[in-house]
């Protein structure tokens, strides 16, 4: 069992990476139950996460086949969040595929396990992805949000993350319209 899982005193999240996630049996074998579930949850619940439905299994199976693949040719990272070996949160980033974009890469989803809000996973997670865009020589981290997740946005604003265009009633969940709010992290301006 990886050490990084045990659990301490006060338990903090566990934050590993697509390679140390596909090289431990125990937690490969279980990432798309694990994930499907979180997923589903959050959804159905009403999350802003780019599903108006929760996703079936076969989904986020094959969004995850790809999100490991794409991580192994250096296109993408994959992070996800343990707390007493069950899995909690999962994010990703995908390089952008157009050429003239494949300096820049886009942080497509962050999910937590609504059980854990307000302890730091998410937090944990997207720094840990901010981490890995910076070492993979990543320019600029884009994202976009909905915009009523205030929490979302005050989490990649407090992160460094600024808004750079916003689509007033873009995304339509129903008869229910919210803005799309586009935010970047200029890699290039740190050090």
């Amino acid at each position: 069992m990886d050490p990084a899982l045990t659990t301490s005193v006060t338990p903090e999240p566990a934050i590993l990476d697509a390679t140390q996630l596909t090289s431990a049996p125990e937690l490969r074998d279980r990432l798309v139950e694990s994930a499907h579930q979180i997923l589903s949850d959050l959804v159905g619940g009403g999350a802003a996460l780019g599903w108006v439905e929760p996703p079936a299994r076969d989904e986020v199976a094959e969004l995850l086949r790809h999100v490991v693949s794409a991580a192994r040719a250096g296109d993408a990272a994959l992070r996800v969040a343990y707390l007493d070996r069950r899995l909690v949160g999962l994010g990703y980033w995908l390089r952008y595929s157009r050429p003239t974009h494949r300096p820049h890469a886009d942080l497509e989803k962050i999910a937590v396990s609504a059980a854990v809000h307000g302890r730091g996973v998410g937090r944990a997670l997207t720094a840990a992805l901010i981490a890995d865009a910076r070492e993979a020589g990543i320019e600029v981290l884009t994202l976009d949000a909905r915009g009523d997740n205030t929490h979302a946005l005050r989490l990649y604003r407090s992160l460094g993350f600024t808004e750079y265009g916003r689509l007033p009633d873009f995304v339509a969940v129903g008869e229910h319209r919210y803005d799309k709010v586009f935010c970047m992290l200029d890699l290039r301006r740190q050090g």
